[in-house]
């Protein structure tokens, strides 16, 4: 099995990319100065991570995209649907500064299902149980519980590798 592969009985590494390859990546830079990394196949820009650098700063980046986008509609997210979205930038923000070799760039884009967040690490390594089932760990496991509430909390999962090195994870918080 290569990384790029799940674990059998996983859903597909079709997120991943044709044979776990992506598009370029390249670093652009915002009038105001600040770096705005860009994996050319995402066509999303996201934050360099001067700006963001650790989960609470994330949270924080979170929280204001999230009252941009109540200003914009008349829909306000359940407290339990912003605690979701605040636990899945937790974990995904502290599993590339932990595991991923550190925190390139991040991004929280509001949609009208949720909010989908871009987490862009070091490592090109694909997590073994990022397509796993959710299931969480037996016993007095430490540690293990990050992509399973993950799996559990979010949707449209999708990591891309970056031809410079790192991935990009992806994944869409819904709060309705």
């Amino acid at each position: 099995m290569t990384p790029a592969e799940p674990p059998p009985g996983g859903a597909p590494p079709a997120a991943v990319g044709a044979a776990g390859k992506s598009g370029g990546a390249n670093m652009d830079t915002r009038p105001d100065g600040a770096g705005v990394e860009v994996c050319a196949r995402l066509r999303t820009p996201i934050l360099a991570a001067s700006s963001v650098t650790s989960a609470a700063t994330a949270r924080d980046h979170v929280l204001a995209v999230l009252r941009g986008r109540e200003r914009a509609s008349a829909a306000q997210p359940n407290d339990q649907a912003v605690t979701d979205l605040l636990l899945v930038t937790s974990e995904l923000v502290s599993n590339a500064i932990r595991h991923g070799g550190g925190l390139v760039a991040f991004a929280a884009t509001p949609t009208r299902e949720g909010v989908r967040l871009h987490v862009h690490d070091r490592s090109a390594e694909i997590p073994s149980t990022a397509f796993g089932p959710g299931a969480l760990p037996a016993g007095d496991t430490v540690g293990g519980y990050g992509w399973p509430l993950i799996i559990t909390l979010a949707r449209d999962i999708a990591i891309e590798r970056c031809p410079d090195g790192g991935k990009i994870v992806t994944v869409l918080v819904p709060l309705g």
